[in-house]
């Protein structure tokens, strides 16, 4: 297979719908069964522009910005777990979306897999990036990855942290930082930042490392991860994890974990990276995907 290089541009036409009063950007290309992309913190749409050439033509790429993010309306509301579940859950509904294979990285797989929860008939497989929020973490010694442990204490204080993010936008600002593979351009760089010009924009940046379930907070996250997992355990759904070497949520715990209490599940290493996979090897990635939902047919 050619292997493409990656790109920077994102040569997507922008589309919108209104759910709860705010309108979600998503773009979407290609036709038949729906491959719905999610990204998580800090990224949006952009991210998915490598990967969607690999997967057009097996069906209809749609790939969503969550409220706040992206190109998505900014309200101000509280940017929980629970509320972007929510909004996704509706836009899934109004589009009419069914039969579905759910791509997420971060907090996206952890906001698909709750939606796959309440609608398992309506999801065909899961494809896993990174994915924030696999089960609740007991403990900050068992926080992962460890090297940051610091910075998210910081980010949870509630004096502290949202000046913190609102000032230094510390998650955009610091994705150089963990492309570990190849050179992250400025270009590439201002797609990201985008979004959060602005720093009061900043919000669900910070907030979502405030809704990662550590030490049983936030309680309705853990109970929602929790009751998530009951199902998740049992479910038949095929399933594949990305995973990287050294990787960031997901290294040899979470990998150990996926083994042991996964059904019907596909591991698929990349190679070297942290946590932005898509942008460390989206060629791998694309490649694998394509094979991985092809064989679905099979």
């Amino acid at each position: 297979m050619t292997v493409r290089p990656i790109g920077t541009e994102y040569p997507f036409e922008s589309r919108y719908l209104n759910v709860n009063g705010h309108n979600l950007h998503y773009i979407e290309q290609g036709s038949g069964q729906p491959i719905l992309m999610l990204h998580g913190n800090p990224t949006w749409s952009y991210m998915y522009r490598n990967l969607i050439p690999y997967l057009d033509k097996l069906g209809r790429c749609i790939a969503v910005d969550l409220i706040g993010m992206g190109r998505s309306d900014k309200p101000d509301i509280g940017y929980t777990f629970l509320e972007h579940a929510d909004h996704i859950s509706k836009f899934i509904e109004a589009m009419g979306l069914k039969d579905i294979i759910l791509v997420g990285h971060d907090w996206g797989m952890a906001i698909g897999l709750h939606y796959a929860m309440n609608h398992p008939d309506h999801v065909k497989a899961i494809a896993m990036l990174e994915p924030q929020a696999l089960y609740p973490c007991p403990d900050w010694q068992a926080f992962t990855p460890a090297e940051s442990a610091e910075l998210f204490q910081k980010l949870r204080d509630p004096e502290l942290g949202w000046p913190f993010m609102r000032d230094h936008n510390v998650f955009v600002e610091g994705m150089p930082h963990i492309i570990l593979n190849r050179e992250f351009t400025p270009e590439e760089h201002e797609y990201y930042r985008e979004p959060f010009r602005e720093p009061d924009s900043r919000k669900p940046s910070w907030v979502f490392p405030n809704q990662i379930p550590i030490e049983g907070k936030p309680d309705d996250v853990v109970r929602a991860v929790e009751l998530r997992n009951q199902w998740f355990t049992e479910s038949q759904i095929p399933k594949v994890l990305f995973y990287a070497e050294p990787g960031c949520t997901i290294r040899e715990p979470q990998i150990t974990w996926c083994k042991d209490h996964l059904k019907q599940l596909t591991l698929v290493p990349i190679g070297k990276g942290f946590h932005h996979l898509l942008e460390e090897n989206p060629d791998a990635i694309g490649q694998e995907l394509e094979r991985w939902i092809s064989g679905l047919e099979e």
